[in-house]
């Protein structure tokens, strides 16, 4: 029943989103028909903008995985954040000032993001408990400090002093990420992440630490007295979830840009809360929210390059997906009545 319910609740969520998107298109547009259009079909009308949709769908799978598992395990730290942007630093460090054979600088770098991500990461998780301070509260402050302290790095070390604007030197060719279809933006990180949602699920739905985090998430009191050491896995998740998404930022970096110029955060981390929302912090399902929230985004973009409706449509959409997603009354009336025909049916 409540995969059922969770199903019926996803798709009554996505058909409301879907009409009140459509109501705000009719009621603000000379042409709403090429505006739908485009939003919701212009994507597919060719090929560079369906494997865009995939290649901009890599980004929120890393940070939709990393905060999915967080959140299994009970917690709220939002460290991705900082954890994706020191991965693009470290990423830019090692691309310009190390060199190494093509196949394997892209390894390293990985590793060396996933290390660095992994120790960001565990530094709220270590602050709760060992200081008992609240972990959403510390990671949004630690987001600020390693934003600025990455561009600090930047800019002492790795920037381009003739470029116009804030950009690193250029990225040794041994240090990109191949593309997989010309004409495309589709890269090889998009299956390094599908490597990583198979791992994380094997993770936490196959092993007995996995066993762990989903009964601290769920009981928390209930797994410390059953013997279930909740300190580890409180750190242990963090750590991984931190690993994660400073992988997801030596991708999007050696994938998607010749040079570092993240001025501003990209803010990945957010639109992983969405994903992990969407996903119901499982990873299997990772990949079709980071899809659909990938897709508006891309037919939003089309949309308002095409007509006169401009892309904050997409921030509409999900909002109200978030508003009836969580939405603890959403629906339950419906699921009270279904569970009271199955009692009497019994």
């Amino acid at each position: 029943m409540n995969k059922k319910f969770t199903t019926v609740r996803l798709v009554c969520a996505f058909s409301i989103a879907i009409i009140i998107s459509i109501a705000i298109i009719f009621s603000i547009s000379k042409e709403p028909f090429v505006a739908i259009s485009n939003l919701f079909l212009g994507p597919l009308q060719s090929k560079r903008h369906f494997f865009d949709v995939l290649a901009s769908s890599v980004p929120l799978m890393f940070t939709g995985l990393a905060l999915g598992l967080v959140f299994k395990s009970g917690n709220f730290s939002m460290i991705t954040d900082a954890a994706l942007y020191t991965g693009g630093v470290v990423t830019a460090a090692l691309a310009i000032k190390v060199i190494l054979p093509v196949g394997v600088h892209p390894v390293v770098i990985l590793l060396a993001a996933a290390i660095v991500g992994g120790i960001i990461g565990s530094i709220p998780a270590l602050l709760k408990v060992y200081f008992h301070t609240n972990e959403l509260v510390t990671s949004l402050m630690l987001n600020y400090v390693f934003f600025y302290f990455g561009i600090f790095i930047v800019n002492k070390f790795l920037i381009d002093r003739q470029a116009g604007t804030f950009a690193s030197l250029r990225y040794q060719n041994s240090a990109t990420l191949p593309t997989l279809l010309r004409g495309t933006k589709l890269h090889v990180g998009f299956f390094i992440a599908i490597a990583v949602v198979i791992l994380l699920y094997i993770l936490v739905y196959k092993t007995k630490f996995g066993y762990e985090i989903r009964i601290s998430g769920s009981n928390p009191h209930f797994a410390k007295y059953s013997g279930i050491n909740t300190k580890k896995v409180i750190i242990m998740t963090q750590v991984i979830a931190g690993a994660v998404a400073g992988i997801g930022g030596a991708v999007e970096q050696m994938a998607m840009y010749p040079r570092f110029n993240w001025q501003d955060s990209p803010s990945y981390a957010w639109d992983g809360v969405i994903i992990a929302i969407l996903s119901g912090n499982n990873p299997k399902f990772v990949p079709l929210a980071a899809f659909f929230l990938a897709y508006i985004r891309v037919g939003a973009d089309l949309m308002s390059r095409r007509s006169d409706v401009q892309n904050e449509l997409v921030s509409i959409i999900q909002a109200i997906l978030i508003l009836f997603i969580t939405a603890e009354r959403f629906m339950a009336g419906w699921k009270q009545r279904q569970e009271a025909k199955k009692a009497l049916e019994g």
